[in-house]
């Protein structure tokens, strides 16, 4: 049997281009099956179609060879796929990915360079770091020392904040708001710490008064870090930034982390941009941009206003940084991430932001912005549903008029078994909210309508 060929090398370009072939034609079918947003059937009915599509074991004993296997099941996947890029399929902060981001990224995948040693990575290092102190001086403009860290994501770059907290002072007692990402709770957990004190947020953000009394009565006992949100997970809103930072000035000097991974791309903007003033007065901040920044995962970043905070996170391992090797002036990588083998997820990021620029990324950004609004415009004319409140991002949460939680879960259910929309769930104001989150620029006012003409129906059944 011949071997199967590689993908690197100067004969992996045409090794690969038939089977790129395949993958775009199965993509394109499985989409047609589909039919919309996202397969119909629930869960049950999904989980029988891919065991059809295998036929057989998922490991045969003898193979059924690259074009049939591709075939098979990038069809099968595409049409078993919740698709982000359907404009009906709005459920969560799951973006869909630009065409020329994916392209970088099977690049990415065809060289596979590892960074966690520079001579697996000589161009990829160098790459990650340039696009990374640019990205952090985004976040920070006046920091001259400003860097960042390539993470897969918000709950290891929050995990990766507190680590360094931690370091910075032995111990660290974490504030977050009730409206707080869950990663801050399982990072405390995971790092020894004092399970982080939950203070209100009973319109969604951090009450400013119950966090002035929760830091006044935990002076002295532990070093203080407060984590601040800009761009919540259920309703897209942003904590009263300058605010905190204030708070945490004068209560002794209390360090403040921004978990912006939803709405820190949002610095793209220049319209937009304000709704993070005092985001460069944390010491961390969190940035996603597989979410606002329409990268395939993952794509997320920890930047911090002075990179001597990262120095603890220096390790040696000889066989990846030696230290005559390092003295030599061969970059140690160990220190820029807790993981080891790590693909080069930057080349999407430095693809898209030299394609498209800060002026490029911002026009998205504003697209989505505006899809939002429009969206709770519809909402404020149907007559039968309620809005939760104008959009601060691009999340809009709605409901039925005079519907119990039963009836709100109920609709947003059978909408996703039949495979007509994906909309998520957001409880607020002591009630269940359908949630849209629009992070499609190219969603069209049809598209929304279609969105309330969907759930209109569901509550007439």
């Amino acid at each position: 049997m011949r071997a199967a060929p590689l993908a690197g090398g100067a004969p992996g370009p045409e090794a690969l281009r038939p089977l790129l072939d395949t993958v775009l034609d199965a993509l394109r079918t499985g989409a047609q099956d589909r039919g919309g947003p996202l397969p119909a059937g629930g869960p049950d009915a999904v989980a029988h179609r891919l065991r059809e599509a295998l036929a057989g074991p998922a490991l045969p004993d003898t193979g059924t060879g690259p074009d049939e296997a591709l075939r098979t099941l990038v069809h099968a996947l595409t049409a078993g796929a919740a698709d982000p890029a359907h404009p009906l399929c709005a459920a969560h902060l799951h973006t869909p990915p630009l065409a020329l981001a994916a392209a970088a990224d099977l690049a990415a995948s065809v060289l596979n360079p590892s960074l966690d040693s520079w001579d697996q990575a000589p161009a990829a290092s160098a790459l990650e770091a340039l696009v990374s102190a640019a990205l952090a001086t985004e976040v920070f403009p006046a920091a001259a020392a400003a860097d960042a860290l390539v993470t897969t994501g918000g709950t290891e770059s929050n995990q990766l904040a507190l680590l360094l907290a931690r370091e910075r002072h032995g111990s660290v007692q974490t504030v977050v708001g009730a409206n707080a990402h869950h990663s801050f709770h399982r990072a405390a957990w995971l790092l020894g710490l004092p399970e982080p004190v939950v203070v209100p947020a009973p319109n969604g953000t951090i009450d400013l008064v119950a966090l002035d009394e929760a830091l006044t009565d935990l002076a002295g006992r532990h070093p203080l870090l407060v984590a601040a949100t800009a761009g919540t997970t259920d309703a897209g809103l942003v904590d009263p930034l300058p605010e905190i930072a204030e708070l945490c000035a004068a209560h002794g000097g209390t360090e403040l982390h921004v978990d912006a991974a939803y709405g820190g791309p949002v610095l793209f903007s220049d319209t937009h941009r304000p709704l993070l003033a005092g985001l460069d007065r944390a010491r961390t901040v969190t940035v996603d941009l597989h979410k606002l920044g329409w990268q395939p995962a993952a794509a997320g970043l920890l930047a911090v206003r002075d990179a001597a905070d990262l120095a603890v996170l220096g390790h040696t391992a000889d066989y990846l940084n030696a230290d005559d090797d390092t003295e030599a002036g061969l970059p140690d990588l160990l220190g820029r991430s807790l993981r080891t083998t790590r693909r080069p997820d930057v080349l999407k990021t430095a693809v898209t932001l030299r394609a498209l620029g800060r002026a490029g990324l911002g026009t998205l950004v504003d697209a989505c912005m505006e899809r939002a609004e429009q969206l709770a415009d519809l909402v404020e004319k149907a007559p039968g549903l309620e809005l939760y409140a104008r959009p601060t991002l691009t999340t809009v949460l709605f409901r039925p008029d005079d519907a119990d939680d039963t009836t709100v879960a109920d609709i947003r259910r059978t909408l996703i078994t039949e495979g007509r929309a994906v909309l998520g769930r957001a409880a607020a104001d002591g009630r269940l909210w359908l949630k849209a989150t629009l992070l499609n620029p190219h969603a069209t006012p049809d598209d929304l309508a279609e969105i309330i003409t969907l759930v209109e129906g569901g509550i007439d059944r």
